[in-house]
């Protein structure tokens, strides 16, 4: 029973055919998403660091933190959402973790992550 709903799930994934980047935690991206109002629908940017990304299928999703105005704002974003119309990759990060919760207790030059100029390219997903 199990196998028979992964496939359907599987099946939904490859039917979005969406343009996912290459990223992991540390990453910063940009992420567009739709934003539904009275009027219509707008899409705005939230650009930040990646901290976590859980890979489940259909699923998946990330957590993106910024700070807006001082205060840490964290988001989480469902991977295959018809909401989120692009990921960017801004930069590319250092980072020996997978979850980077020790971020939310960091401030300042403490909480910034290092480049990785070795690693792999940047590209956008449009």
């Amino acid at each position: 029973m199990t196998n028979l709903i992964d496939t359907l799930k599987q099946e939904q994934v490859a039917k979005m055919d969406k343009k996912i980047p290459d990223f992991k935690a540390g990453d910063t991206l940009k992420v567009m998403y739709r934003i539904q109002e009275e009027s219509g629908s707008r899409l705005q940017a939230y650009e930040g660091v990646c901290i976590a990304r859980k890979n489940n299928g259909a699923e998946s999703s990330f957590t993106v933190r910024k700070i807006s105005f001082g205060e840490g704002v964290e988001r989480v974003f469902p991977l295959h959402s018809p909401n989120v119309t692009s990921i960017a990759v801004v930069r590319r990060g250092k980072v020996r973790r997978s979850k980077l919760y020790y971020l939310r207790s960091l401030f300042g030059k403490a909480a910034r992550i290092a480049e990785d100029k070795e690693g792999r390219k940047v590209t956008d997903a449009e």
